[in-house]
């Protein structure tokens, strides 16, 4: 089979309606080199960077409220810093670069799901007054679905 590996994807793929930043950026715990008290991070395998994960709503009216909240994973030898928040809202909206997606099967469902990451996280190029995202016309995007793992 041809399609070995992350599947390049963009944003407007995963998220054709934006996303929203709803958690702090935090460093993705490698279970496997992490002992006792000590935490190791995770690294990517193909790039050895450090992964980082954020916690983003879908604004997409259609997707249930089980799967709303998504944890995009990024691949960055720096911590990812969210855009600034919009003023009077509750709400910051966030885009990702450089995305894959990469099918795996849950090991509690037994169904496909899906795991996005990205190389970068930043302001939407441009939003409209209502504090929505305006699509987006950016082809090189993609992000990481911990929690969203985008089930089938």
């Amino acid at each position: 089979m041809a399609i070995q590996g992350p599947i390049p994807v963009s944003f407007d793929m995963v998220f054709p309606h934006g996303c929203y930043v709803v958690g702090q950026v935090e460093p993705v715990k490698d279970f496997d080199a992490s002992t006792g008290g000590r935490f190791v991070q995770s690294r990517d395998k193909a790039t050895g960077d450090p992964v980082w994960q954020v916690a983003v709503m879908d604004a997409d009216p259609t997707v249930k409220a089980a799967s709303k909240t998504v944890a995009v994973k990024i691949l960055s030898v720096v911590q990812p810093v969210p855009p600034a928040p919009l003023p009077d809202s509750p709400f910051t909206p966030v885009e990702f670069d450089g995305m894959t997606a990469t099918a795996y099967v849950g090991q509690n469902t037994g169904r496909l799901a899906w795991s996005i990451r990205a190389r970068a996280m930043r302001a939407p190029r441009t939003v409209t007054a209502t504090g929505t995202p305006a699509k987006s016309t950016s082809s090189a995007s993609t992000k990481e679905t911990a929690g969203k793992d985008l089930a089938a």
